[in-house]
Parts: C-alpha cells; sequence; structure tokens
C-alpha cells in the first residue's frame, strides 16, 4: 500500500466517523427538542422520554429538520402553546450545540 493508499484511507475513515458525529448529533438534537417540547406539553417520565423517540423518528420522513419542526409546532399548537417557528428554530440550534457537545464527549 502506498502513501497515497494510506492517505485516502484515512480521509476516508475520518470522512465516516464525522458522518456518524453528525447523524448521532442530529438525533440527540431531535431527542433533546421532544424533551423540551414534552415539557411544555406537561409529560413527564415514560411519557415524556416516548414523545421524544416519535420526535426523532419523525427526522426520517424524508424532510429531516423541516419534519421535526413542523411535528413540534403542531402537537404544541394543538394544546393551545404558542411557540413560533423562529423561536422553535432558535431553541433548535442551541440544542444542537448541544447535542454536539455531548456527542464528542462520548455521552
Amino acid at each position: 500500500m502506498t502513501t497515497f493508499d494510506k492517505r485516502e484511507e484515512a480521509f476516508e475513515k475520518k470522512f465516516a466517523l464525522d458522518e456518524e458525529q453528525k447523524f448521532k448529533a442530529i438525533a440527540r438534537r431531535n431527542k433533546l427538542v421532544g424533551l423540551w417540547a414534552a415539557e411544555k406539553l406537561g409529560l413527564a417520565g415514560e411519557q415524556a422520554s416516548d414523545y421524544a423517540r416519535s420526535v426523532v423518528a419523525s427526522e426520517f420522513d424524508g424532510t429531516g429538520d423541516a419534519s421535526v419542526l413542523r411535528k413540534v409546532l403542531a402537537d404544541l399548537s394543538a394544546k393551545g402553546i404558542a411557540v413560533s417557528e423562529d423561536e422553535l428554530a432558535a431553541r433548535m440550534n442551541e440544542l444542537m450545540a448541544q447535542a454536539v457537545a455531548q456527542v464528542k464527549a462520548g455521552k
């Protein structure tokens, strides 16, 4: 194996690791968003955990962040809880920073 091949393999491994961490951070962020929304909805314990899992699952309908945003806004609105799209998007950004830190720390 040449030096070039070794470098290429190292870059591929780093890319795969970065993508895995990105995926984990997004899933963690969505869980944190779900727990935040669950608190606003008055859910606790297992109900809050179940709701957070449903928020994480909503990411996989093909539209990513937009589906998470829509689900949480719809759920909050259905309970008469006023949260703007901008407020939720800002909260998601804050929680993404927290999620990235948690994933990097191995939590």
